[in-house]
């Protein structure tokens, strides 16, 4: 809900709501284009169209936000705070998943953008941060976000903290080894087995990559 005045005409003042079309009506001019603009920049376009129009010389025109409609997207998943999140502007996703913390250590490398109409679009978060914007898209109202439960590997064995860690894009079993801490003295990475879908590889470089549920065993050295 915008209000629209002129300096020094208390006649022309006039209140509207922006339409879903991004529209809205105005006095002497019609409908006009409001969607995606600045008071300021939507000040100067309506001082110009009066001008010309020849309803005022060179008028003062000034653009006031009176409300906001009740328009939010839906964030659901490892997100640090879940929830509707209202929107008063063009945002892009990176901005909504920032609204809401950002995704916790739990969550995938990927959020998943269901928008009101169109396809689901699975968005990598290092692409949200550090890609163009055709990787960064505008949301919607009605839109949900939801960012899933990351998918996990494990490493055991002679290795100094062992456990489950979730899965991340490119991680390869040289950088899995010392997300869990780097093996023991008695260890041996190069050594290391892995377990896939059931079945042990055979010898696997330290530089290959590991993949969601693989089992990393680091054995004790050969003396």
């Amino acid at each position: 809900m915008i209000e629209v005045s002129v300096l020094g005409r208390p006649d022309f003042t006039t209140k509207g709501r922006i339409g879903e079309d991004g529209t809205i009506r105005v006095p002497y001019l019609g409908t006009v284009s409001a969607g995606s603009k600045t008071t300021a920049q939507l000040a100067d376009e309506l001082g110009k169209a009066l001008d010309s129009g020849g309803y005022y010389a060179h008028p003062i025109v000034k653009v006031d936000i009176a409300g906001y409609a009740s328009r939010y997207v839906t964030v659901l998943g490892n997100v640090a705070n879940p929830g509707l999140v209202p929107v008063d502007r063009a945002y892009r996703l990176s901005e909504i998943v920032a609204r809401v913390g950002g995704v916790r250590e739990s969550g995938a490398d990927y959020v998943v953008l269901r928008p009101r109409s169109g396809p689901e679009r699975r968005l990598s978060i290092q692409a949200l941060a550090t890609g163009d914007v055709s990787d960064d898209p505008y949301v919607s109202p009605g839109d949900k976000i939801y960012s899933p439960e990351a998918e996990l590997f494990y490493v055991s064995g002679q290795i100094k903290a062992p456990g489950a860690f979730p899965y991340r894009a490119n991680v390869t079993l040289r950088m899995a080894i010392s997300r869990a801490g780097g093996v023991t003295d008695s260890g041996s990475a190069n050594g290391a087995s892995v377990t896939r879908a059931g079945k042990k590889l055979g010898h696997v470089d330290l530089d290959s990559k590991v993949m969601p549920g693989d089992i990393i065993v680091v054995p004790e050295k050969l003396f």
